[in-house]
């Protein structure tokens, strides 16, 4: 029998694309301009290419799926404020790479004001920003950097004809970036939907560990799963640890056996529509914690659990990881991994031997969100529509001076939570992290 389906979330309407792209406006000078552009295909080996992924700034203002494109957006201006260029029809290329909105297909799908083909972009760029006074763009891409000097020079040396290039360049990732990590109720939909696709998965490899298995089989379930459900991809390279592997924070390498009396640590999670799941969760390869794992879970279990209810508005991400690391470390004195009180070895960095990580970071169009963590110096305050993870962990190596049955276990347990008027939702609570919850799925598989 196969799996069923989850029913799809209704994508970002054209409305709330034009929407964002006033709000981003309503920020900036009345005589600027934005350039933004889109990304590239990225060459594979030789005549191939990696999977196209939009870039993240560009989807949340346009949507527009394909490469190679651009978006101009001009406070103001009564012919369109939002102009985009995007890839030239060409029936030819079209028939081995999939056909092409062009300009027509993208004002009709997209509802931009005017858009063109690429052949057109220069002289039309030129005639577009002339008068503008400031171009916002991403500082930090230097095509962007690069193309918005070639159009200043060219409007200069059309200076005899009345032409008046813009006198700077000004960054838009500060405002752009603000606005995107307040999540709308769509956002939220999208959000809310990955995180379950990613939950399913992570129960189905629950379900088929076994000792004599390996990682990248583990990482196989979890990843068709993924796509059985619509995602497009993998948010981020899947992370499937057994053994001391677990405490590589960022181990992608996926390719040992996994061991009876072993536990094995998944950080997975499904993109769909662009927008990111994240969960990682820890459990025996064999489906029964020992005495020993089962300890030093409870104590990353509890210090989770708390983080998680701490999550409110007012609240603030240093908070939440404050609370953390007094809980891990109280933990890890009561288990003989620490000497002395609690104050003292928070005060002296102790805990980061095992600890090496915050606890919390935003998620939205990117697994790693945009948005700063502090105002004016201050921790931020967190407000309703933000999202965020809730990730303690403990990671203990395999040295001679911790007890033996202690030694190479690493343990995270992450999930996603959206902060609401009344505190916070778990989108990612149908995966079970209790103890008990966990033996009795794997017992059943």
């Amino acid at each position: 029998m196969l799996p069923d389906t989850l029913p799809r979330p209704a994508p970002i309407t054209n409305d709330e694309y034009h929407a964002r792209r006033q709000a981003l406006m309503s920020r900036l000078p009345a005589d600027s301009a934005v350039l933004l552009p889109g990304a590239s295909l990225v060459t594979r080996s030789r005549d191939s290419e990696y999977p196209f992924r939009q870039n993240s700034d560009f989807h949340y203002l346009t949507g527009f799926p394909e490469p190679e494109a651009l978006l101009v957006l001009l406070p103001g201006r009564e012919a369109g404020e939002c102009v985009l260029f995007c890839l030239d029809r060409d029936p030819a290329l079209e028939a081995w790479t999939g056909i092409r909105q062009g300009a027509e297909g993208a004002v009709r799908e997209h509802g931009v004001d005017q858009a063109y083909e690429n052949a057109e972009r220069d002289e039309r760029l030129v005639a577009l920003l002339d008068g503008r006074h400031t171009l916002y763009l991403p500082l930090d891409d230097g095509e962007a950097l690069a193309l918005a000097e070639s159009l200043r020079g060219e409007l200069a040396r059309r200076a005899r004809r009345g032409a008046v290039a813009p006198s700077a360049l000004a960054d838009v990732s500060a405002h752009l970036h603000e606005q995107r990590l307040v999540k709308s109720a769509a956002e939220l939909a999208l959000l809310r939907h990955a995180g379950e696709i990613s939950a399913r998965a992570h129960r189905r490899a629950m379900r088929t560990a076994r000792p004599g298995l390996t990682e990248y089989q583990l990482q196989a379930e979890l990843e068709h799963e993924f796509h059985w459900q619509g995602s497009s991809a993998p948010a981020y390279a899947s992370i499937v640890g057994g053994g001391a592997n677990a405490c590589v924070l960022h181990y992608v390498e996926n390719r040992a056996p996994l061991r009876e009396g072993e536990l094995v640590l998944i950080d997975a999670g499904a993109e769909f529509d662009l927008y990111a799941g994240d969960i990682t969760r820890t459990f025996p390869v064999d489906g029964r914690f020992d005495e020993a794992q089962r300890a030093l879970y409870e104590v990353v279990l509890a210090a989770q659990e708390r983080a998680i209810e701490a999550v409110r508005p007012g609240a603030t991400l240093a908070e939440v990881h404050d609370g953390v690391v007094h809980d891990l470390t109280a933990g890890l004195i009561r288990l003989g991994l620490l000497e002395g009180e609690v104050q003292a070895r928070i005060d002296d960095g102790s805990y980061k031997r095992f600890y090496l990580h915050s606890t919390s970071h935003w998620l939205g169009l990117d697994v790693h969100d945009v948005g700063g963590y502090r105002r004016q110096g201050e921790p931020r305050s967190l407000v309703p529509g933000m999202v965020l993870t809730v990730e303690p962990g403990l990671y203990l190596p395999d040295d001679p001076d911790i007890p033996e049955a202690f030694r190479g276990i690493g343990i995270r347990i992450e999930d996603d939570v959206a902060v609401t008027a009344e505190g916070h939702e778990v989108f990612t609570a149908t995966v079970p992290k209790r103890v008990a919850d966990i033996e009795a799925l794997m017992i059943k598989k």
